[in-house]
């Protein structure tokens, strides 16, 4: 039996692809080994392009794969395969775009023929979504669900519009298919994901669904129990989308909204396609219709032209919000986009020092967001055990997406992949809460 490994790096849709294509490999007959711990005969890497440091993270694992095994063949997909001068490495053999994975088998097949490899999609052209099937989750408490694909905002720092091509939706009825097989899997929670998520449906208007209708059916199907969703575009939260999602009860009150700077200035360098009046307005809403929820956000810091004033801008934004969780990225030049040729490139040093005040930001809204839970009864989906402190736990999230630690000494007969109410007692370390099962 030959064997084939697999690497992913990047986003969640990645994750999704890879899961896909290693039971892809699986039903052709390949056993699956870890990366880099047995020698195998085929190499599968889903590659990254968001920064420059994806790109070369990409290109290490492909020449580690070549140099694991100098005779295996190397397959590299996914966003950094899509520059032509990339797909010219001399350590690839099979260069698969990001809208032929599902034709992964086909074209491996086709290579052991010795046919001529297939020219690569100009993914520019292309306006169909590369429908893949996921037979079973790879985790069986969490299953993440790609509906979306591409990207039409073009941003000025991202490449990924490039890569990814323009928008593009899936079938409905294909994503309810998939929902009914993770749901008879016994897996009770879905991440509905996509490049930019929020567009769903704009691509083919003449269907009439949108984000709301997907998330509506997926509310509706028997054994899912917990709907989360993929990153959001502020504009999106309207009141009759708000009105319309809590709702959905299986939906939960977690809820990440795209922000990248609390500066109006600077998000219009970024070409963000909205105002912070506008991406407060949408936080409150939720904030309306659910009680608590959790909001997290993306935010550069030091991009081009980020003066003291407009950095100072954005944190006194934060603090008006006081997001669960921000995720602070320091600004990188990425080439081939419009903001790596702007004016006002900023140092590292700079970048580093916007970065920790607002990791010391982030770390004292999470902390406060976590202390809200003592004291009360919550519901968490156990997970997996853990031993920390020389103490094994039972480990879960809230719908929130709260870690939370039951100690299994307490309670002895629980199980993973069950939701169950615990309540919380206090915090066990700076990301987890400590709770007692009821």
């Amino acid at each position: 039996m030959k064997k084939c490994a697999l690497h992913n790096l990047g986003c969640k849709v990645n994750s999704y692809e890879t899961q896909v294509m290693q039971q892809m490999m699986e039903n052709a007959g390949y056993e699956i080994v870890p990366f880099g711990e047995e020698i195998a005969d085929v190499y599968i890497i889903n590659t990254c392009s968001v920064t420059n440091i994806a790109d070369r993270k990409s290109r290490q694992m492909i020449h580690k794969a070549r140099k694991i095994n100098p005779d295996a063949i190397v397959v590299a997909s996914g966003c950094y395969v899509e520059s032509a001068s990339d797909s010219a490495d001399d350590d690839i053999d099979i260069v698969i775009g990001n809208n032929e994975k599902s034709r992964l088998i086909e074209i491996l097949e086709g290579y052991f023929a010795g046919e001529p490899l297939p020219e690569k999609s100009i993914i520019g052209e292309i306006n169909t979504f590369d429908e893949m099937k996921m037979d079973r989750p790879m985790e069986h408490t969490r299953a993440y669900i790609k509906i979306q694909d591409g990207c039409n905002r073009f941003c000025t720092y991202c490449i990924i519009p490039y890569v990814r091509g323009r928008i593009r939706s899936r079938d409905i009825e294909n994503i309810c298919e998939e929902l009914k097989r993770i749901a008879d899997s016994g897996c009770k929670e879905v991440v509905l994901t996509g490049i930019h998520l929020s567009s769903y449906g704009l691509d083919c208007p003449q269907n009439g669904y949108t984000l709301l209708d997907v998330i509506e059916r997926a509310n509706s199907i028997e054994g899912i129990e917990r709907i989360r969703l993929g990153s959001l575009e502020p504009l999106i939260v309207t009141e009759e989308f708000a009105e319309r999602l809590v709702r959905c009860e299986k939906v939960c009150p977690h809820f990440h909204l795209s922000l990248q700077s609390g500066c109006d200035e600077t998000l219009r360098r970024m070409n963000r396609r909205y105002t912070t009046e506008e991406f407060y307005r949408g936080v409150e809403l939720l904030r309306k219709y659910y009680d608590n929820p959790a909001i997290t956000t993306d935010v550069i810091v030091g991009f081009p032209g980020e003066t003291p004033e407009e950095f100072e801008i954005t944190r006194q934004y934060l603090e008006k919000i006081k997001f669960y969780e921000l995720h602070v990225f320091k600004y990188s030049r990425r080439k081939g986009t419009v903001a790596d040729k702007m004016e006002g490139q900023l140092t590292d040093r700079i970048k580093s020092e916007r970065s920790d005040v607002l990791l010391e930001m982030d770390e004292q809204f999470s902390n406060a967001y976590r202390a809200s839970y003592i004291g009360k009864t919550t519901r968490i989906l156990t997970e997996e055990i853990q031993e920390i402190g020389g103490e094994a736990y039972m480990t879960g999230y809230t719908d929130t997406y709260v870690k939370v630690a039951v100690p299994v000494r307490k309670c002895p007969q629980i199980v993973d992949n069950e939701i169950i109410n615990v309540r919380i007692t206090g915090l066990l370390t700076k990301e987890m809460v400590i709770g007692v099962a009821e």
